[in-house]
């Protein structure tokens, strides 16, 4: 036989029994959109998390402390001397973040930049208008590595007195003198344009600017100084890392810090070292790393670990909620199945039935010298156009529920932010109808074997 003899007995024999073949294939569609549409569940959920993370580059990047714990320089502190034999350090001595550490960061594999900080709040001052904000000292040069976003203005220079401002932190101003609070609502305009302003000024004296200030009773104390400094930039994007900060050059920020410890120090606010006027070793609050892929983040940051540091990133915290979303996924899949199953078992009954009709086409089909195989593909055929058109409408159908579920839940105020809580990827779409396809094959399988040892005497008797 022809395979075109084979594929129009095979779409004939389907039609026959129209409400028969509609209900089987209802039975895949079923099974094919509840697999679709509980995966896609997942997905969305994945895919929401990252962008609540901040996107890659949030995910490529890895936050390093030191260690809450000493570390013994014959272990973990051995994977720093590896990388620079200057790194050597006694026993129990707990590594710093400092230039060296900056240096073996940037040596290790799968490293694109690396960047220190420093952090320290400071008060703001624009007009009348004030707030006691987190200013960070980075790199200027390392910005474009680690996400920084524009929406208007340029970013930091080298050796500048320029601010970055993350989106959120124009609404933290407010008048002092008005006995005012700061208002957080986004929905309107920030109380000051930053890039409008011509002057700044920064103290670390948290009451300047207020109506009454704390007078000291000695009068030697020393004052904070001013400092003056103008905005350059102003932040968006998604990335909330960023949202609350003000960036500015490090090696500035690390001066006026200095600056403060030698007036603490005058007044006898400051620390042992600050009062003995003793250098001491330039350290970093934390040095942030980047990676050049997500898939390599945890092998740099277990590198880190075996230093002697205190790694952090988003991609491990990732890995661990994607574990508990892939259980939720897998969970949601099954229920899927146990409707392709029953399916499953539909298209087995009916092929089975079909045969039972059609035992004397078959016992003709054997006299007129059909091949085997051909009576085996005929039947096999039938049951994949089953699985297959089922799995084509019920891909449709998952598509239209999908979009349903995301309209619900944007109504509902259940989305926190989130584009979609349903995203069907291609391939999946793909995979439904290849399994669906195999579903009806499979299923098949034991009718067709069942036609093919039917007794061709037998079968033209039967009536």
């Amino acid at each position: 036989m022809k395979l075109s003899d084979i594929v129009g007995m095979a779409c004939g024999n389907l039609f026959r029994r129209k409400l028969r073949t509609f209900l089987t294939v209802l039975g895949v569609i079923i099974g094919a959109a509840s697999i679709v549409t509980m995966l896609s569940l997942g997905f969305g959920l994945k895919a929401s998390l990252r962008d609540q993370l901040g996107g890659t580059a949030s995910l490529t990047t890895i936050q390093v402390n030191e260690s809450y714990e000493n570390v013994d320089a014959r272990g973990g502190v051995a994977a720093v001397s590896s990388i620079s034999a200057s790194s050597s350090s006694s026993r129990n001595q707990r590594p710093t973040l400092n230039a060296e550490a900056l240096k073996n960061f940037a040596v290790l594999d799968h490293v694109v930049a690396v960047s220190p900080e420093k952090n320290t709040y400071l008060r703001l001052v624009c007009g009348k208008m004030v707030a006691d904000l987190p200013l960070v000292g980075i790199d200027p040069a390392q910005m474009e590595h680690f996400g920084f976003e524009l929406a208007e203005g340029e970013l930091l220079k080298p050796g500048g007195d320029g601010l970055v401002f993350g989106s959120r932190t124009l609404y933290s101003f407010f008048d002092p003198r008005r006995q005012e609070w700061p208002d957080y609502d986004d929905s309107k305009p920030p109380p000051v344009d930053m890039l409008e302003v011509e002057k700044i000024s920064l103290t670390f004296d948290f009451s300047y600017g207020n109506r009454r200030q704390y007078n000291d009773s000695a009068a030697s104390t020393a004052k904070p100084k001013l400092y003056k400094a103008r905005a350059v930039g102003l932040l968006g994007g998604d990335n909330w890392n960023h949202a609350y900060n003000v960036y500015m050059d490090i090696e500035t920020l690390s001066n006026m810090i200095k600056d403060n410890e030698k007036i603490q120090a005058q007044s006898g606010q400051g620390g042992q070292a600050a009062q003995s006027g003793r250098k001491t070793e330039e350290k970093y609050d934390l040095i942030r790393v980047k990676v050049d892929e997500v898939e390599n983040v945890l092998a740099v940051q277990d590198l880190i670990t075996s230093m002697g540091y205190q790694p952090y990133s988003d991609a491990e915290y990732l890995k661990s909620v994607e574990g508990t979303f892939n259980t939720i996924q897998l969970v949601l899949g099954g229920i899927g199945a146990v409707s392709l199953l029953v399916a499953a078992i539909g298209i087995t009954n009916t092929m089975i039935m079909s045969i039972y009709e059609r035992t004397r086409e078959i016992g003709v089909m054997k006299v007129l010298g059909a091949a085997l195989y051909d009576i085996r593909s005929l039947f096999l055929l039938e049951s994949a156009v089953i699985g297959l058109l089922g799995g084509a409408v019920g891909a449709g159908l998952s598509y239209l529920l999908s979009h349903i579920i995301n309209i619900v839940a944007a109504a509902s105020g259940e989305m926190s932010g989130m584009e979609k809580i349903s995203i069907i990827p291609p391939w999946l779409v793909l995979a439904a109808l290849a399994m669906s396809a195999l579903v009806g094959l499979v299923s098949g399988y034991l009718p067709a074997r069942r036609a093919m040892r039917l007794s061709a005497l037998d079968a033209i008797r039967s009536e």
